[in-house]
């Protein structure tokens, strides 16, 4: 509910004509014999249709004749046809939604591929779970079109004109008088059918926005029921889903009122040229059989206007979901890569410098996360960030991955600006330990394996004895195969942690990023697995945010940072010498009572 409603109603009165589908066109293009079969079935099915009124008349025209067997041939006939329409019709089915689900699993492929390369600020302007829904519920609007819609729609459309081409060639003054009721019926399906694309855009909008509450209260339950949250979650998210029913319910309404208004014209029309059709049969104009296939004629045209009413409501609901989904498809990413990519030279040495660096959040541009910061670290060696909350620590290291491009100065890794390479290019070359771990819902052995994929498993078991891991790995019901739950639910803070460490060992990059590492650990696995960065960390350049000064001691290089710049540099007992910011901040945390006094 962070976007406000003010935005929604600004996106809802974005919603584009029927035309949207149009921007289904390269999905399907790949599969043109899927659609030209689909087409050749659906004009097959639609013919045959049109051929069995022509078939009853005659029957009914030779009822009374002499010759049985004409009219048994006219059944026989008639049979064929059946049989005729049940395989074309089966035929038809089988393409569209077969292509329908093809087409929405290459949909909802393209769209992750997307997002799932998207930068963090990306994900400051749309929430999670608002995304989610649009991969899932929208794309399951978009199959229920192309795998029915679209088809019963055409097919609906050949039998509207076919039929009508067919009722002018059986009684000219009747189908005149049909012709009128046409303008009558296009009017409330052209102005309601515009009032439900606006309400079917408000209802997708406000599904997606129930989505996102759900998932942003989820995936923080923890810190829900810890502060007893439960009921104003409850009721937020029960707020935004009744908002959601009550948009899917003046949907209904209008999209019912049009179907009552549609029907009810089309069918007293057909009652009142029946009504005359049936005194031309009896002052000898026209036989029963042509006043039969009129009349089913009739019916099949006054059906696929109906069933054109119904559909109609489907399109422009699924209009509106290709709009948003097309909204994530060519959603601009303020982080892009370069057309002609820089590459770095091999090996890599890990030399990194900030040139002047200035940056501001896209959330919060008015205070300046990083402001004029020159740093130069040289390949191999160990710099620890240390300062206030909010100094820029992390900022450095985020920038560094270029989750985020500076407004202002360069990042360069062995003097290529960052911006210069594809971002997958430099990124391989380093490894990531963050304050918040990230464990997937997989083996212990799979989230290791994630920063090497190739990685065998002896090599995976090394890294986790080389991060204090393997002993409490091993101790897990099935070891290293044990499930560790989603987001690691079945694992402490601290296992967490060592699992993510493990995983940057394993990763083996020239440059390595430690943001708050080792905080979520006990004394005796902090001392183990410092000990294993302090060997991780000669070989390669390595950058340390911390609060936690004890962990930075042995740096090369201690970096103070406040309110985004850098104010001080050197070894800590140079740093303590100084008595800046820096050695405030030691005093706090290595002097036991005079502090606190």
């Amino acid at each position: 509910m962070a976007r406000g409603s003010k935005t929604v109603i600004e996106e809802r009165e974005k919603s584009k004509r029927i035309g949207a589908l149009a921007a289904l066109r390269p999905f399907l293009a790949p599969y043109a014999l899927w659609v030209l079969g689909a087409g050749v079935a659906l004009v097959l099915t639609a013919s045959i249709s049109l051929t069995i009124p022509i078939a009853v008349r005659r029957v009914v025209d030779n009822f009374n004749a002499g010759d049985v067997g004409l009219l048994d041939r006219y059944f026989t006939a008639a049979l064929a046809l059946a049989a005729l329409l049940a395989v074309g019709t089966g035929l038809r089915y089988a393409l569209v939604t077969r292509l329908g689900e093809r087409v929405v699993a290459d949909i909802r492929k393209a769209v992750f591929a997307r997002v799932i390369g998207m930068s963090p600020s990306f994900y400051e302007k749309i929430m999670t779970g608002e995304v989610l829904s649009r991969i899932t519920t929208d794309t399951t609007l978009i199959l229920s079109v192309i795998g029915s819609s679209i088809s019963v729609a055409l097919r609906n459309v050949l039998i509207f004109g076919g039929g009508l081409v067919l009722m002018l060639f059986t009684s000219a003054k009747l189908t005149g008088l049909v012709l009128l009721i046409v303008p009558v019926v296009i009017v409330p399906i052209l102005t309601l059918g515009r009032r439900l694309r606006v309400l079917s855009r408000e209802n997708q909008d406000w599904i997606a926005q129930s989505s996102g509450s759900a998932s942003e209260a989820l995936l923080s339950v923890q810190a829900v029921q810890a502060f007893t949250h439960e009921e104003p979650t409850r009721g937020a998210f029960s707020n935004v889903t009744e908002l959601s029913f009550d948009a899917a319910r003046r949907r209904i309404r209008t999209r019912a009122a049009m179907t009552v208004i549609v029907i009810f014209l089309i069918f007293s029309g057909v009652v009142g040229v029946l009504w005359i059709g049936a005194r031309d049969v009896r002052a000898g104009d026209m036989s029963a059989g042509d006043l039969v296939q009129f009349v089913i004629y009739s019916v099949m045209v006054a059906g696929s206007v109906a069933a054109l009413s119904e559909i109609w409501g489907e399109l422009q609901r699924a209009a509106g979901a290709t709009e948003r989904l097309m909204e994530l498809l060519h959603a601009e990413d303020s982080v892009a890569d370069p057309a002609t990519p820089k590459t770095l030279a091999e090996p890599v040495k890990g030399a990194i410098a900030f040139e002047d660096v200035s940056f501001e959040y896209p959330s919060r541009p008015e205070i300046p996360a990083l402001d004029h910061v020159d740093l130069s670290i040289a390949p191999g060696e160990t710099v620890a960030l240390v300062g206030p909350s909010g100094a820029g620590k992390t900022t450095i290291i985020q920038t560094l991955l270029r989750f985020y491009d500076p407004t202002a100065g360069r990042i360069t890794l062995d003097g290529v600006d960052l911006a210069d390479m594809q971002r997958d290019a430099f990124r391989r070359h380093m490894a990531l330990v963050p304050q918040d771990p990230v464990i997937f819902a997989a083996s212990a052995r799979e989230n290791i394996r994630f920063g090497r994929p190739d990685a065998t498993d002896a090599e995976v078991e090394a890294a986790a004895k080389a991060a204090a891991a393997h002993d409490f790995i091993t101790a897990l019901p099935q070891g290293y195969d044990s499930p560790v739950g989603e987001r690691g639910v079945m694992l402490s803070g601290g296992q967490k942690q060592r699992i993510a460490i493990a995983r940057a060992i394993l990763r083996d990059a020239p440059v390595l990023l430690l943001d708050e590492a080792t905080s979520a650990l006990d004394a005796e696995s902090e001392r183990a697995v410092q000990a294993a960065v302090d060997e991780l960390s000669r070989s390669r350049t390595t950058i340390i945010v911390a609060h936690r000064l004890a962990t930075v001691k042995k740096a090369d290089r201690i970096v103070v940072m406040e309110n985004g710049r850098i104010v001080a540099q050197g070894t800590h007992d140079a740093l303590v010498a100084e008595g800046g910011l820096y050695a405030r901040l030691a005093r706090l945390q290595f002097t036991d009572g005079t502090v606190e006094a």
